[in-house]
């Protein structure tokens, strides 16, 4: 099914883009003091990969993720840094996390905030994404704890039957996905 390593690509203080609700620029901080408290609301993306049969990659969130951990989420998600393109961002995380190569398709921009208690709190203006690929798999062990495809009808059910186990944003973006802009994926 694929194989997995473990190489560290998230760091604390690796600089995040703030950024208005108009995705304007106001300055940078550390990725920890982004997600203290309220949050800072600052620039994410997600991503869905789908393999020819658009069944969707689902990924379980490491244990060591302090928002979510062990939570099951979209393909890849992430955050450009201070400096990078939002498209770059998108290229490299997926190769860090995924080991895959894909051509990520620009989907729409939202904003959300979402709290996860004393650890902290999502605050973004998230760019979502879309990819196809069928390359094999080789996930990050110290991003991703697990790892699986799934049906649209069965990722529809799990996200009525049990929400709980499921990322905040990836229950916002994944009926949007479905009702707006599946023909975009079937495009692909």
């Amino acid at each position: 099914m694929g194989q997995s390593r473990t190489n560290i690509v998230s760091f604390d203080e690796e600089p995040l883009i703030l950024v208005d609700e108009n995705n304007q620029v106001l300055g940078y901080d550390s990725k920890v003091a982004c997600h203290q408290g309220e949050g800072r609301l600052h620039r994410a993306f997600s991503l869905f990969v789908f393999n020819r049969n658009n069944e969707l990659l689902l990924q379980k969130r490491s244990s060591h993720k302090p928002l979510w951990p062990l939570y099951w989420s979209n393909s890849c998600c992430s955050h450009p840094r201070r400096g990078e393109d939002e498209l770059e961002s998108v290229e490299r995380r997926v190769q860090e996390e995924l080991a895959i190569t894909v051509q990520p398709e620009f989907l729409y921009r939202f904003s959300y905030h979402a709290s996860f208690g004393e650890p902290g709190t999502e605050r973004e203006l998230c760019s979502v994404y879309i990819a196809r690929s069928d390359s094999l798999v080789e996930v990050n062990e110290s991003e991703i704890a697990d790892w699986r495809y799934i049906t649209p009808e069965a990722m529809d059910r799990k996200l009525v039957e049990t929400p709980e186990h499921y990322t905040p944003w990836l229950k916002l973006e994944w009926p949007n996905l479905r009702n707006n802009f599946w023909d975009r994926v079937k495009a692909l």
